[in-house]
């Protein structure tokens, strides 16, 4: 077979020239809650979800736990156990998943302890949904010693250097796994790299060639993947209307394909729906608690004043947290985030501190900044504020935290200018903290 090399730096201009083919089995995960999607490369979060997705992971399920009941000795069913076991976990959003997953790979590794790749590759994916990224790459090493043409152990890579802050080994990782097999789970791992690096142009394209590809393929929980994410650049732009257009093309493809509820309920807010909202977040909330969604419902319910039950969103926040923490997901960053938010200050820069410890993306460093902020030191702050920016990446919660640290410092000019670009990259960026931003931005004027 022909194989053309794809140069990732090239892909914006030569996307409309590829044939892309490969399945989805791309998550996210990682940005600040609202302005961006808490789900990014290596998350114990979404991942393609339907009804119909979930039971052909059941079935996938089911089929290999009766060929092990006849055959305890197959090595490669107990890979392809603990792969299954770690997609449900994080579709389901049910971490108990993943010690069953550990088990299932190391039972496999025993049995087969060399060339073992499938395994290594499963241990890697699992790494990656409880944020051991460190851990991942060790495991996505392996993988590529027993077998150096794996893709899969290439998005391994992908997915742990980015959530590490290592993007020159992010985008290496990438461009060869775009050699290898040019497809959904490679274009789609593009489109964040594109993203992040503030090219939203050259990102759409690449999604809008997986949309092509699934719709040939007719895989509809796939084309729902692909224009969530649509519409999530869109969102994350502030267009609010192309964004809606988008999650309404995706439930036309899947309508149960439940991100795409969570994308509606947050264009409906930010369109002055907010009963429309209200309900779509908790028709998703209540099929699929991911994190981010919780939070999102919760904020909204506050911003309406509805204090009670915004209270228990975040109640069962908590109880998510520990959950994940009980399973073996390490995640200082979303309590980091929420914390700051929602009245913990120490808690907040506790938690910060403990993950910038292990890694320095710019997630990291933005969470860090804002949590340092709300503690009152705003000096240091600040560093942390302008490593968050320094990919370029049009992120509206970034300039907001840097814009309210800089006023802090009582440096107007530089406050207003980061207020007004975050409210041009996207108005609706927070439904608590984006009115926050156009009050401090009045103020800054001196107007009302």
């Amino acid at each position: 077979m022909r194989r053309t090399r794809f140069a990732l730096l090239a892909v914006a201009v030569a996307l409309g020239l590829l044939v892309v083919a490969g399945v989805a089995g791309y998550s996210r995960t990682g940005s600040a809650p609202q302005a961006q999607t808490l789900v990014r490369p290596g998350s114990a979060g979404t991942q393609p979800s339907s009804s119909a997705s979930r039971d052909s992971l059941s079935v996938g399920i089911a089929n290999a736990q009766q060929r092990l009941r006849d055959n305890d000795g197959d090595w490669a069913t107990w890979a392809a156990l603990g792969a299954a076991y770690v997609e449900e976990g994080r579709v389901s959003v049910d971490p108990s998943y993943y010690p069953k997953a550990e088990a299932a790979l190391q039972r496999s590794l025993q049995l087969q302890p060399g060339g073992n790749f499938a395994a290594e590759i499963g241990l890697g994916a699992l790494a990656n949904a409880r944020h051991e990224f460190a851990d991942a790459v060790t495991h996505g090493q392996a993988a590529l010693a027993a077998n150096a043409y794996s893709s899969d152990a290439y998005g391994v890579f992908v997915d742990a250097y980015t959530q590490l802050g290592e993007y020159t080994e992010a985008t290496a990782a990438l461009q060869r796994m775009l050699d290898l097999k040019p497809g959904i789970p490679s274009f789609t791992r593009a489109e964040y790299d594109f993203e992040m690096h503030g090219n939203v142009a050259a990102a759409r394209s690449a999604l809008l060639r997986a949309v092509a590809d699934a719709t040939g393929a007719s895989n509809a929980s796939d084309i729902g993947f692909c224009r969530y994410y649509l519409g999530e650049l869109a969102f994350n732009a502030g267009d609010v209307a192309e964004a809606a257009h988008q999650y309404a093309l995706g439930l036309a493809a899947d309508p149960k394909y439940d991100p795409l509820f969570e994308g509606k309920a947050k264009a409906e807010a930010a369109s002055g729906d907010t009963a429309g909202a209200v309900r779509d977040y908790t028709t998703v909330v209540n099929r699929v608690p991911q994190p981010q969604y919780v939070i999102e419902l919760g904020d909204l319910q506050a911003s309406l004043g509805h204090s009670d039950a915004a209270q228990q969103q975040y109640n069962l926040l908590a109880t998510e947290e520990r959950l994940f923490s009980a399973n073996g997901v390490v995640d200082d960053l979303l309590p980091a985030q929420f914390d700051a938010d929602h009245g913990d200050p120490a808690g907040a820069l506790s938690h910060a501190r403990a993950e910038w410890s292990r890694r320095h993306s710019v997630l990291v460093a933005d969470a860090l900044a804002w949590a340092l902020h709300v503690n009152g030191q705003d000096k240091e702050a600040l560093t942390y504020a302008q490593q968050a920016s320094r990919l370029g990446w049009q992120n509206a919660l970034f300039s907001y935290h840097q814009g309210m640290i800089e006023r802090s410092l009582g440096l107007r000019a530089d406050a207003q200018r980061d207020l007004s670009l975050a409210l041009h990259i996207n108005p609706s960026f927070s439904v608590l903290q984006a009115p926050l931003a156009r009050s401090a931005l009045a103020e800054l004027a001196g107007t009302p």
